[in-house]
């Protein structure tokens, strides 16, 4: 078992594979977020000192989610006494960021998005199409750029570690503001891996952006293929599978309108 987390089977996206060095074997993220240890890493691994020395103390912290010792994550909340392990911040809603100086957030003082975006009833997960909760939450998310792609925290971390380096909105495919607004909300991106898709046909087909008008009757003339940035030729794509699109004009939808909706989900 992790000598931090106490878990001999935890979730390889949030925790990483474990390493095993001079009898101490942990986590690999279990170590990264490790109160102490995350600006003493050497260049071959943290220093086996301080990882004995971060498991010492651990012993004397409760974790606040789960009740037993050994929490070795602090909220970096000034004042704030809150400990957990890293397999528990799912359950009990904390956020645990995967870069930088790798920080950690209890429920109270996690960072949340501040994009002014609701969902509409009935709203659907991008990624796996189930319902999303009525308003923004901890397991309830949107993207920053688009404000019309919802998806659940769960979905949107496997997304991540399956799409490495091409992570992006599935709805607008916004990358910047998206990947640095997930980073900050403890989503974690295996920005090492190269794009799974060929072996995940699930994910494969969720990134095939459409390309091509799906109304009954198009009525453009360059055909169902052709795409403008804006104006009555623009392609838009449903809101809620963004697996169809539709010319802004073969809608007809206002000028106003910003979404539509394929007749399946509709």
């Amino acid at each position: 078992a992790c000598m931090l987390c106490g878990r001999a089977e935890a979730d390889p996206d949030i925790c990483g594979c474990k390493r095993a060095k001079k009898g101490l074997c942990a986590h690999t993220y279990c170590l990264f977020l490790a109160s102490g240890l995350a600006l003493q890493e050497s260049r071959n691994g943290f220093l086996t000192e301080d990882t004995r020395h971060a498991i010492q103390e651990a012993a004397q912290k409760r974790c606040f989610v789960c009740g037993k010792m050994g929490a070795t994550i602090a909220c970096q909340e000034k004042g704030c006494d809150r400990s957990f392990h890293l397999p528990c911040a799912s359950e009990g809603e904390c956020v645990t960021q995967f870069f930088g100086l790798y920080r950690s957030f209890c429920w109270q003082h996690r960072p949340e998005q501040v994009v002014q975006a609701a969902p509409e009833q009935n709203s659907f997960c991008i990624i796996c199409l189930g319902l999303v909760e009525d308003k923004k939450s901890y397991r309830t998310m949107v993207c920053p750029a688009c404000r019309h792609a919802w998806f659940h925290r769960s979905c949107i971390q496997k997304q991540a570690i399956h799409a490495g380096a091409s992570f992006r909105c599935l709805h607008c495919q916004n990358k910047d503001q998206f990947v640095m607004e997930m980073l900050t909300m403890g989503i974690r991106i295996s920005k090492s891996r190269q794009p799974s898709q060929e072996s995940a046909p699930a994910f494969r087909l969720v990134y095939q952006r459409p390309t091509r008008c799906n109304a009954s009757k198009c009525l453009c003339l360059g055909g169902r293929e052709q795409a403008e940035e804006e104006g009555s030729w623009q392609l838009l794509l449903c809101s809620s599978c963004a697996a169809k699109g539709i010319h802004r004009r073969c809608s007809y939808l206002r000028n106003s309108a910003s979404t539509w909706q394929c007749g399946c989900c509709a």
